[in-house]
């Protein structure tokens, strides 16, 4: 089995209920693994998950406003497996840096697991 792993990727996204989400935005920090079993040894592109491409995909889904995390998150992983569905596994978390919360200090995540 091979993992694929996204460490801290940032962006800049308006997720969120409340009113100065959709206005302010916030930073979020994503990470993910996913997984797929192959027994070549693998010498191509073609052979393993182009993470270039998952990128791309995570990249593109930051930019739909969407005010669950959970909801953002399952929708990755659907959008990541209908890409490439040779992974049988996916884990990704999505962390809302600066939430909206009075007095808080730190920060808030959501993390989905999703076998195939």
């Amino acid at each position: 089995m091979f993992t694929i792993n996204f460490h801290n990727l940032i962006f800049h996204a308006f997720h969120g209920v409340y009113k100065e989400e959709a206005i302010l935005g916030n930073t979020f920090e994503i990470n993910a693994s996913l997984s797929f079993d192959t027994d070549q040894q693998i010498t191509s592109l073609e052979q393993t998950i182009n993470y270039a491409a998952v990128y791309e995909i995570v990249k593109q889904r930051m930019q739909k406003t969407t005010p669950l995390l959970e909801t953002l998150v399952q929708d990755l992983a659907e959008d990541i497996r209908a890409f490439d569905n040779r992974i049988n596994s996916i884990t990704i978390s999505v962390e809302k840096k600066n939430p909206p919360i009075s007095n808080m200090e730190g920060s808030v995540s959501v993390t989905y697991k999703k076998d195939f």
